[in-house]
């Protein structure tokens, strides 16, 4: 890999900007002053630094963001801010995305990233990766409600949903719930809700796969996934459909 990509890419600036850092030699590679942009490394082997620190290179990001309401599960937008527009540029310019879609009044756990094989590993209709929710609804949430989700539910579009697993933590005029489904259909836990007469007044996902929401971010904060995280995402056995 060239030398100004390797930078440019960690967000060291752009390519023009790189080339004045290695003109004023402020770049070593293995202890020796490089000036010539050209130059190539292996940043899995060759000893980097700036200004004497280490340049720690990765291929990969990985980050769990608490996604706030009014904000879009998308990479850009014309008109809407999206969740990209949230992260600092240093993270940015790893070109992630949304691992998935929340709606955009929906908050929770959103996974970012540049991997597209993990992407696909937790995405695709294949696979039978498990996502949990809270949700306050509208209406006493009741076992017969439970029992319709185990048998899945028919949508407004005709489409059967496989089996959800619903709980009820609250129940009353409004009722606190946790659902589990395995699909990720259009506004699919809103429309399982209206299918049985009720409707989400509050939604939030709390997991994916064996992927826990951080509680201490704040709406919009994010950080990047520990290793164990990352590993435990990466190595998921997920049930082939």
């Amino acid at each position: 890999m060239r030398i100004d990509k390797m930078l440019a890419n960690l967000g060291y600036g752009s390519r023009k900007e790189v080339k004045m850092l290695l003109k004023s030699k402020a770049v070593k590679v293995n202890n020796e002053i490089i000036k010539d942009a050209k130059e190539q490394v292996d940043p899995n082997r060759d000893v980097v630094t700036l200004y004497g620190d280490v340049v720690e290179y990765k291929e990969f990001i990985y980050l769990m963001m608490n996604k706030p309401p009014g904000v879009i599960s998308a990479t850009e937008d014309t008109r809407e801010e999206t969740v990209i527009d949230l992260l600092q540029i240093e993270d940015a310019v790893f070109n992630p995305f949304p691992v998935g879609r929340l709606d955009k009044d929906t908050e929770g756990l959103l996974i970012i990233t540049n991997d597209g094989k993990l992407s696909h590993r937790l995405l695709s209709p294949k696979k039978h990766v498990p996502k949990t929710y809270f949700a306050v609804i509208n209406g006493k949430v009741t076992e017969e409600d439970i029992e319709a989700f185990q048998n899945g539910v028919v949508l407004d579009d005709g489409y059967e949903t496989k089996p959800g697993e619903l709980k009820i933590l609250k129940a009353g005029e409004t009722s606190d719930i946790e659902l589990t489904i395995s699909e990720g259909k259009f506004h699919q836990v809103k429309r399982m809700f209206e299918s049985v007469g009720k409707k989400v007044l509050y939604l939030k996902r709390i997991s994916m796969g064996p992927l826990m929401l951080d509680e201490t971010l704040e709406l919009g904060e994010y950080r990047e996934l520990t290793e164990e995280e990352i590993l435990l995402l990466q190595n998921y056995e997920v049930k082939e459909g």
